[in-house]
C-alpha cells in the first residue's frame, strides 16, 4: 500500500480542480496545470479533498498510485503558492541580468550566453550573482534551473560556476609542489 498515495490532496483557498474524464485540470491565481491521469488509477473529488486510488493490485497501478498523487499535489501547491529555485553564481566576472525576454549570463566564457526565458517560468536578478527561477509548473521550474546551471556547473577546485543555493560543493585539494 503507497504512503503517500493514500494521503487525500486538499484544495486551498482559490483554487479549482475539475475532473473530466481522466483529464484533471487544477485553477488558481498563478495559472491553470492540467494532467492526464494513468489508466492504472482512478481520481475523485469529494468534500474539497482529491483521492488517488488504484484500479487493481498490479505492481504498476501501485507504482502510478504514489506518482500521480504526488503529480496532482505540485499542480494544486504550484498553482496556489508556485515553487522556486534559487542559482548562485561564484567566479570573478561571472554575472547575469534580465534584458527583455532573455537571461544574459557573463560566465568567463569569450562570449555572453543569452537563455530565452520560457513563458511559464519567471527569472530575476536581485543581485548579478542571484538568479530566482519561480513559476507554478515544478518540473518547468526545475528543469530551467538544470538548463541554466549546465552552461557552467561548479568546479571542485575552486568552487567557480552556477550551483544551487541550497547545494553544497565538495571542493579538492590542489596540487602539490
Amino acid at each position: 500500500m503507497s504512503r503517500i498515495g493514500k494521503n487525500p490532496i486538499t484544495i486551498p483557498e482559490g483554487v479549482s480542480v475539475e475532473l473530466a474524464g481522466q483529464n484533471l485540470t487544477a485553477k488558481g491565481r498563478l495559472g491553470t496545470l492540467s494532467l492526464v491521469v494513468s489508466n492504472e488509477v482512478s481520481a475523485t473529488i469529494a468534500d474539497g479533498a482529491v483521492t488517488i486510488a488504484p484500479n487493481d493490485e498490479s505492481k504498476r497501478a501501485r507504482a502510478m498510485w504514489g506518482t500521480t498523487r504526488a503529480l496532482v499535489n505540485n499542480m494544486v501547491t504550484g498553482v496556489a503558492t508556485g515553487f522556486t529555485r534559487n542559482l548562485e553564481i561564484n567566479g570573478v566576472g561571472y554575472r547575469a541580468a534580465v534584458q527583455g525576454s532573455n537571461l544574459n549570463l557573463q560566465l568567463g566564457y569569450s562570449h555572453e550566453i543569452a537563455f530565452p526565458i520560457p513563458a511559464d517560468v519567471r527569472i530575476t536578478c536581485e543581485r548579478p550573482t542571484a538568479i530566482t527561477i519561480s513559476g507554478a509548473d515544478r518540473q518547468r521550474v526545475g528543469q530551467t534551473a538544470a538548463e541554466i546551471r549546465a552552461f557552467r556547473p561548479p568546479e571542485p577546485y575552486k568552487g567557480k560556476g552556477i550551483k544551487y543555493s541550497d547545494e553544497t560543493v565538495r571542493r579538492k585539494e590542489g596540487k602539490k609542489k
